[in-house]
């Protein structure tokens, strides 16, 4: 078996882990600073949002020999509007023009055509109007509610109301994230751009329904024994479906970081660019708020239940009356002590039952 894959095991089994729930407050104060980074650009910066959008016109032209560079000059100068070129596999060039009517998109046709030395009749023009694009994002918020409503609905009935709440929570986390970094790094919000983000929904909830049925089917019943705190056993939940996790969000990565980086940014295919950052960005992020969110969320909330409360009481009691003893109970690797008091990274193997785990 694989080093990668005896860690898997070993995580699963509860031999080792990581205490993510109990440095839960650590993970939520990075979130909250990258949420408040993204809004901050959000804010500062706003979105370059596409043609689509503002509506305009594009130019295809055939192969040249101008660069865009000064193709995008001509374009400027001539129409008085912020243009975007873009290079063709073809040779050609992709000219983006907003804020045109149709006389003015005609007459900078051929102001193009003169500059870059190619005959009118060989550039194809499009001409868009900003309502097409008002329709599409009307329907992607129309279809975001939807999902959103969906996604508490079923959690709520498969699971319970604060899984569906933590599941909502890092939804909104992944989606602000994502939308913060295309206001940072001045990316053009296309159509594309708006199924990206539609998109990662999914893969976003895909690892934390996972880690919650993980802790559904390891919390049945646990109020009946006194060796794990809700909040333990959401922790091994967490950390038998981790490898998992990592593997699944890396698999999915790698082309989106092909088309991202190799497609977009070396090969110089710009249209790339509007749906593979947002995977990108969606992806990593949502991988982050399934491990370092949803889960300690819902263990925050359970704890506050009195059934929890009383749980916490009486697993600490008996840690107690072990510890007097000089004791350690099975499954105390990833126990968590009062708060402050766990213990930090990678735990050991546990020791064997009513056993205890140093020489007498």
């Amino acid at each position: 078996m694989s080093r990668l894959g005896n860690l898997g095991a070993r995580l699963y089994r509860g031999e080792v882990g990581y205490d993510f729930v109990a440095k839960r407050k650590f993970w939520y104060a990075v979130s909250i600073l990258i949420t408040i980074t993204a809004i901050a650009g959000l804010a500062v910066r706003g979105l370059n949002m596409g043609i689509e959008f503002k509506g305009g016109a594009v130019y295809t032209t055939p192969q040249t020999t101008v660069s865009a560079s000064t193709a995008e000059e001509i374009a400027e100068e001539t129409a008085g509007h912020d243009a975007i070129v873009q290079e063709l596999g073809t040779g050609g060039l992709r000219i983006q023009v907003s804020g045109l009517d149709t006389k003015q998109a005609n007459a900078l046709k051929d102001e193009i055509a003169a500059g870059i030395d190619v005959p009118a009749k060989e550039i194809t023009a499009e001409l868009v109007g900003p309502s097409w694009g008002e329709q599409i994002a009307n329907k992607a918020w129309t279809g975001l509610g939807v999902f959103m409503i969906l996604v508490v609905v079923y959690l709520a009935f498969a699971f319970e109301w604060r899984m569906a709440l933590a599941a909502l929570i890092a939804l909104v986390h992944d989606l602000t994230i994502t939308v913060g970094v295309y206001a940072l790094v001045g990316f053009e919000v296309t159509p594309g751009t708006v199924i990206g983000l539609l998109t990662i929904l999914g893969y976003s909830l895909y690892d934390t329904v996972v880690v919650f049925d993980g802790l559904k089917e390891g919390s049945k019943d646990i109020t009946k024994q006194t060796r794990h705190t809700y909040s333990e056993m959401a922790n091994r939940s967490l950390n038998g479906t981790l490898v998992r996790s990592i593997n699944t969000t890396v698999v999915a990565l790698l082309p989106v970081a092909g088309l991202l980086f190799i497609g977009g940014g070396f090969l110089g295919a710009g249209m790339l660019n509007d749906i593979s950052l947002s995977l990108f960005v969606g992806l990593a992020a949502g991988a982050y708020s399934s491990i370092f969110i949803a889960t300690p969320l819902v263990a925050d909330l359970k704890e506050r239940d009195p059934q929890m409360i009383a749980l916490r009481k009486r697993v600490l009691a008996k840690r107690a009356a072990a510890a007097a003893k000089g004791e350690t109970q099975d499954g105390d690797a990833l126990a968590e002590v009062p708060e402050g008091a766990a213990a930090a990274g990678v735990v050991g193997p546990r020791g064997r039952r009513g056993r205890p785990t140093e020489k007498r």
